[in-house]
């Protein structure tokens, strides 16, 4: 049985090597259920495996939900 969680399952996490923050084009760090950016901090949520990379929809540090 797989260890990972669902919205991770089909994720690869070599893909971040591809990606830049859509915001400030800071680097990507993989998180339990989001990549988060390393520059400005914005979160950007996993779904059913796939990154959504919309600046509007990311959370932001110190955001409260």
């Amino acid at each position: 049985m797989d260890d990972k969680p669902a919205h991770l399952s089909t994720f690869d996490p070599a893909t971040l090597a591809n990606l830049a923050c859509p915001a400030c084009y800071g680097e990507l760090r993989l998180e339990v259920a989001c990549i988060s950016c390393t520059a400005c901090g914005r979160a950007y949520p996993i779904v059913d495996g796939i990154p959504v990379m919309i600046v509007a929809d990311a959370e932001r540090p110190g955001d409260v939900r």
